[in-house]
C-alpha cells in the first residue's frame, strides 16, 4: 500500500507531464481544478499574464448556501456550473480542462460536466 507522499508525488508527476502540453492563453484560458478531501475548487487562469480570471469552490461565502444538504459530487457539478456562470460574465467562452493530475473520474468529471452545462466549451 502507498503512503500519502507517495501517491502525491505521483499526483504531481502526473500534473508536470499535463502541464507540459496544456497552456492556457487570453482566448482560451487553462481551467485548473483541485480537488482536496473536503472541498473542491477551480479556477480559469490566463498562463500569460499569469491572472486568475474567474474562480470558484465549494465554500464560497457567496454560495455556501447552496451547496448545503449536498454530497462531493453534486457540490462539484454545482461548482462548475458556478465558475461557468463567473467566466461567461467575463466574456470567457472557450476554456482548456487542466485536471492538475487527478484521475477524471468522480469530483473531477462531475465540474467538467457542469462546466459544460453552464455554458463552456472544451
Amino acid at each position: 500500500m502507498q503512503n500519502k507522499t507517495e501517491q502525491q508525488s505521483g499526483r504531481l508527476r502526473r500534473k508536470r507531464r499535463i502541464r507540459k502540453k496544456i497552456f492556457g492563453v487570453v482566448s482560451k484560458p487553462r481551467m485548473s481544478v483541485y480537488r482536496s478531501n473536503k472541498a473542491i475548487y477551480v479556477q480559469v487562469v490566463d498562463d500569460i499574464s499569469g491572472r486568475t480570471l474567474a474562480s470558484a469552490s465549494s465554500i464560497d461565502h457567496d454560495a455556501r448556501e447552496t451547496f448545503k444538504g449536498l454530497d462531493k459530487k453534486e457540490q462539484a457539478k454545482a461548482v462548475g456550473k458556478l465558475l461557468a456562470q463567473r467566466a461567461l460574465q467575463n466574456g470567457l467562452e472557450e476554456v482548456v480542462f487542466d485536471r492538475n493530475g487527478f484521475i477524471y473520474h468522480g469530483r473531477v468529471a462531475a465540474v467538467a460536466e457542469g462546466a459544460r452545462e453552464g455554458g463552456l466549451r472544451f
